[in-house]
This record gives structure tokens, sequence and C-alpha cells, in this order.
């Protein structure tokens, strides 16, 4: 993420863990855009899950401050990009909900998890993007094919969000918040996948966002 960020021109900046609100509305307030990057699941009762014997890595104060993050980006239109766990993130602080493991429950589901037994770049499967959506006019593509490192998706999408590309099998795999200065989010990871310039183009169009 860091490189993927600096490439584009941007001085990426990492948020800690553990502070207290007060230091986070001082950072947040001197940041001109938040990536919310990959990570371990969420717990299952912020968005009104089960647990699942699959779910794992979850970090309570991770989710916690990036909760926080996710509304403050959106009441106060700050540009924001989402990868794979914050695309998740962002659904959640929205409103929306998670499945807690694809492969066991949606019905002729792909595999979706790759991690971490093959390359972080391999091409897992294809995504179709909606034309005229704003991540289709940024990579100069309406299909293209992801790598996919994810056991988990989003279930039902947040009301204030616009889906704009799924997989074969329907798994939505980015959306967009309308009319906001730059919000969108991808469920694959773009950072892996520099060596393609569309997504090379996804990290500067965030960081030209940010810089207005």
């Amino acid at each position: 993420y860091i490189q993927a960020v600096a490439r584009a021109g941007g001085l990426p900046v990492l948020i800690p863990l553990g502070l207290e609100e007060a230091a986070y509305q001082a950072l947040f307030a001197r940041l001109d855009g938040i990536l919310f990057t990959g990570g371990g699941d969420i717990q299952p009762d912020l968005y009104g899950g089960q647990e699942h014997s699959k779910v794992g890595d979850v970090d309570a104060d991770r989710d916690r401050v990036e909760l926080w993050l996710a509304k403050q980006v959106v009441e106060q239109d700050k540009p924001f990009l989402g990868i794979c766990r914050g695309f998740q993130v962002l659904n959640v602080a929205l409103g929306g909900n998670l499945y807690e493991d694809i492969l066991d429950q949606k019905d002729g589901a792909l595999k979706h998890d790759y991690y971490p037994d093959l390359p972080r770049n391999l091409l897992a499967h294809g995504v179709e993007i909606a034309e005229g959506s704003r991540l289709a006019n940024i990579l100069g593509l309406t299909s293209t094919q992801v790598n996919s490192l994810h056991h988990q998706g989003v279930r039902q999408l947040a009301s204030r969000l616009s889906a704009t590309a799924h997989a074969p099998d329907g798994m939505l795999e980015a959306y967009e918040l309308p009319a906001h200065r730059f919000g969108l989010a991808v469920q694959w990871h773009p950072e892996w996948l520099q060596e393609q310039e569309p997504m090379r183009k996804l990290f500067s169009a965030f960081v030209e966002a940010s810089c207005r």
C-alpha cells in the first residue's frame, strides 16, 4: 500500500491503533484522504452477523478505529479508497452486512480465497464493471481480471452505496459513493497488481482527488 500510494505521488501516513478519539480527530483533520487497507475479519456482531468457524484474525481496536474513520470520511466528504477488508469496513460502517464465509454461505460461489497458498498477484477471476461508473472511467475498462485474497464478502450493500462491479458468481467486487468527492472501494488487491497500468491509475486518481 505504501509503495502504491508513493508511486502515485502521495505521502503515506500510517494511522496507529490504541489512541483516544481526540487524537484521531486531530490526525484526521490533517489528512487529505484515507486508504482503508486489507487485513483480518471484522467482528460479526458489528454487522448483525453470526460467529463462524472461519472468522479469524479479528482485532476489536482496529474495527473501532476504522469504523469511526469510515463514518468521518463520508460525513466530511473526504476522499477515500477501500481495498479488501477496507471494502467491507466501509460497507459495514454505512449499514451493510457481510457473508461470514462466502463458500459456506453463498450458493454457486467461486473460490475467492487464494491466500496464502498462491502468489498475491495471481489473476483469479474476471470482473464486469458498470459502464459510466467512476471505476470504469478511471481504469478505462469495463472488464478485467483481478486477484482474490478474501473469504468474506458483501452480502447486503449499504443503501447509500452504488454497486459498480461483480464477479462471475455475482459477488460484489466494487462500489462507489455517489456525489462524494472521491469515494470508491474494491474487493481485490490493486496494490499487488501495480505492473498493470489500470491498477496504477486507481491509486493516481485517489491521490489526485486527495490533493484538490
